[in-house]
């Protein structure tokens, strides 16, 4: 449903997790100024880490998506804001994978195959 190209960001500073739909748009124009019917995603973290809600404009509506661990923590804000997430990345993210010890491999500018 959401595109691989589609891109996703972080808020630096934990949130308020009961805020709702209203509350995060408004945050994402503060936090991130960017637009919140831009079509990205945007992930924001509660103050003790084990929950996460993500906003997404889809053409009619916005989509939040809210989870709650059961056991253990997502890295701080801070950590995840610092670099931009790929949709792989935020998959990874919510599957509970720890992505402040993954790397990425750097890209390659390539003009034509060898």
């Amino acid at each position: 449903m959401i595109l691989a190209s589609t891109q996703a960001f972080v808020c630096s500073e934990p949130v308020d997790m009961r805020r709702g739909v209203d509350g995060l748009s408004q945050l994402v124009d503060r936090a991130f100024g960017r637009d919140p019917f831009s079509g990205a995603v945007f992930i924001f973290i509660g103050k003790r880490r084990d929950k996460a809600k993500l906003l997404w404009w889809h053409h009619t509506g916005f989509l939040l998506l809210y989870k709650r661990l059961e056991h253990g923590r997502f890295p701080h804000p801070h950590t995840l804001s610092a670099r931009g997430m790929s949709m792989a990345e935020v998959a990874a993210f919510l599957e509970g994978i720890d992505l402040t010890r993954a790397r990425r491999i750097a890209h390659v500018s390539a003009s034509r195959v060898a």
